[in-house]
């Protein structure tokens, strides 16, 4: 049974795989030849709230022909302590694939185990597997390849969609570089996990630099305080709000320590002159990204939003073709 929980355990053909298939499920869009959810019934499970994802995947998964329900925390018994694999496997009786969008990832490799269906993770607290597939769809339908090319994310680097990119780098060796604080840096841990074996700092004068890469592939990291270093020459800038779900009790103390890290026109200069600049949204101006740097960038940024959907069509349509019925846990 094949799921979609993380970037770490997808290897690089079945990424590549799923971005093909991205492009060719928005050039199909509205005259598919084949809608392999016919007869079938999904479950939204979303305790975190959502535009962007829940509407994506609601007309996805109706687009290849699947009923929908929707369920927040309160709607089921989850929100009143029921265990997960409680709730998994009476779903798994019931519908034929499920999208999690919750707090812990462990929640989500917990219902994957125990519910014999397919599962996507729609966003934890550790991983964002769906807008990192969907934001390299959007950069390589613009620029061509991603391989080779340099990333820079800015603001909260400690953060899932960071931690998603980081294994995204290894799969298809890009150089990313995330410009931070060190305090809202990825743990090295991740960085191992991710197969950066060759880690070393570099003191300069604005700060240590880490960088890490791994033999062979390509793959290269570089965690810095020093946002005018990183965003030089960079192909994409990439940022996301400074105060994540759940981290609101700590929103005084993000705002003034992130505040230098904003997208902005000067920002924007160092880059490559064809620079795509990227928000997973939602934005908010005059913090992570300026008001007219994200008006100047609409229309990548909401081709990025809209690409949610054909991107997670294609991961939808990716986890029938290597799917499996099982027997019930």
């Amino acid at each position: 049974m094949k799921h979609l929980l993380s970037l770490e355990q997808l290897s690089r053909a079945d990424m590549e795989a799923i971005l093909v298939a991205s492009a060719e499920m928005k050039h199909a869009r509205g005259r598919h030849a084949c809608l392999p959810l016919v007869g079938q019934t999904w479950a939204l499970i979303f305790a975190k709230s959502s535009t962007r994802t829940r509407v994506s995947f609601e007309v996805g998964l109706r687009e290849l022909g699947a009923n929908v329900i929707f369920l927040n925390s309160t709607d089921i018994q989850l929100g009143r302590g029921e265990p997960i694999k409680d709730t998994a496997r009476v779903l798994g009786r019931m519908v034929h694939g499920v999208v999690f969008r919750t707090f812990a990832q462990a929640d989500v490799v917990e219902f994957a185990r125990y519910a014999g269906i397919p599962t996507i993770n729609a966003l934890t607290d550790e991983e964002h597997p769906c807008q990192i597939l969907t934001d390299i769809f959007t950069f390589q339908e613009r620029r061509g390849p991603i391989q080779g090319k340099v990333v820079t994310f800015v603001g909260d680097g400690a953060c899932n969609v960071p931690a998603s990119w980081v294994f995204a780098a290894a799969k298809l060796g890009f150089e990313l570089r995330i410009a931070a604080p060190k305090a809202f840096q990825p743990p090295m841990s991740l960085l191992e996990r991710a197969g950066f074996t060759h880690v070393h700092a570099q003191p300069t004068p604005t700060g240590e630099v880490i960088t890490g890469s791994i033999a062979g592939k390509g793959g290269k990291i570089v965690l810095t305080a020093d946002l005018q270093a990183a965003a030089k020459g960079a192909h994409l800038l990439y940022t996301d709000v400074w105060i994540s779900m759940g981290k609101e009790a700590e929103a005084a103390e993000r705002i003034h320590a992130l505040a230098g890290y904003q997208i902005n026109a000067a920002l924007v200069k160092l880059a490559a002159p064809d620079a795509l600049v990227m928000h997973c949204l939602p934005a908010y101006r005059g913090k992570e990204i300026d008001e007219t740097t994200f008006e100047a960038n609409a229309p990548t940024i909401f081709d990025e939003a809209e690409n949610r959907l054909h991107t997670q069509k294609a991961i939808i349509a990716w986890l029938m073709q290597q799917s499996a019925p099982t027997s019930r846990a």
